[in-house]
C-alpha cells in the first residue's frame, strides 16, 4: 500500500507539473508572446479552457500527501512555510488576472490584471522550483531557494512548447524562437517530481492503519475519472487557437 501510495503521488503531482506548468510557463511568457491586446487575449485563450482542471490534479495531490504522508506534509510546512505563502498568494493573483482582466473594458484595468498573470505565474514557478530544489537538496528553505531559479526557468520553456503547439502560426513563430519541444518539455516536468521523490524517505513520512487504505483507494478511484475527463477537455481544444476566449 505505501509503494502505490506513492506512486500515486507521483501521477498526480507529475500530472500538474506537466499540465499546469504548461500555463504558467505561458503565463510567465506573455510581455512577449503577446505584443499588443489582440495578442495577448490570443496567448491566454491557449491555456483558458485546461487551467481550472489543471488545477484539479495539484488538489488531489495535496490531499493524498495530507491523508498518506502526514509526516512529508508537517516536514514541508515547517520548513518551507515562506514559500508556501508565496504559492498561495502566486495561484490567487494569477487567477484573479484570468478572471478580471475581460471584466471591464478599458486598456487601463487589462494591464494591471495582464501585470498580475505575468506576476503570479512568476510566482509560482519560482515556489515551485524553490520547493523541488529544496527536497531534492536535502535541504530547508536557502537550500530550495538557491535552485528556485534555473528550476523555474523550465515552467517558462514548457511553456514556450505549449505555445508553440497551441498558438497561430504568426505567434507560434515566436515562441518557436526559444528551442523547445512540447513532447521533450512534458518528459522533463513529469521527471521532477520523481527526481524529488528519490531524496525522501518514504518509511518515515507516511501514514500507518486505515487512513492510508482509505486515502490510496479514494485517490485510485478519483484518478481514472480526472484522466477520462481531462482527455475530453483537451480532445475537445485540440488544434491552434484562432480567436480570444472569454477571459
Amino acid at each position: 500500500m505505501d509503494s502505490l501510495a506513492v506512486l500515486l503521488l507521483a501521477v498526480f503531482a507529475g500530472g500538474y507539473l506537466v499540465l499546469a506548468g504548461a500555463d504558467v510557463g505561458v503565463g510567465m511568457l506573455l510581455p512577449w508572446l503577446g505584443r499588443d491586446e489582440r495578442e495577448r487575449r490570443l496567448v491566454i485563450a491557449s491555456f483558458a479552457p485546461f487551467f481550472l482542471g489543471n488545477e484539479v490534479w495539484l488538489v488531489a495531490a495535496v490531499g493524498l500527501v495530507a491523508g498518506a504522508f502526514p509526516g512529508l506534509e508537517h516536514r514541508l510546512l515547517e520548513e518551507l512555510y515562506p514559500l508556501v505563502v508565496v504559492l498561495l498568494v502566486g495561484w490567487v493573483v494569477r487567477d484573479m488576472g484570468l478572471w478580471l482582466r475581460g471584466r471591464v473594458d478599458a486598456a487601463g484595468w487589462r494591464r494591471l490584471w495582464d501585470g498580475a498573470i505575468v506576476a503570479g505565474s512568476w510566482a509560482l514557478a519560482l515556489a515551485w522550483g524553490s520547493v523541488l530544489g529544496s527536497v531534492v537538496a536535502g535541504g530547508g528553505l536557502n537550500a530550495g531557494s538557491v535552485l528556485g531559479l534555473p528550476l523555474a526557468v523550465l515552467f517558462a520553456w514548457h511553456g514556450a512548447g505549449f505555445a508553440r503547439w497551441r498558438l497561430p502560426v504568426g505567434l507560434a513563430a515566436r515562441a518557436a524562437r526559444v528551442p523547445s519541444r512540447y513532447g521533450l518539455s512534458v518528459l522533463v516536468m513529469a521527471g521532477a517530481p520523481v527526481v524529488a521523490g528519490v531524496e525522501v524517505s518514504w518509511s518515515e513520512v507516511v501514514a500507518s492503519g486505515g487512513g492510508l487504505t482509505l486515502t490510496v483507494v479514494g485517490t485510485a478511484v478519483v484518478l481514472p475519472l480526472l484522466l477520462v475527463s481531462q482527455a475530453l477537455v483537451w480532445w475537445t481544444f485540440r488544434g491552434r487557437v484562432e480567436a480570444p476566449s472569454y477571459l
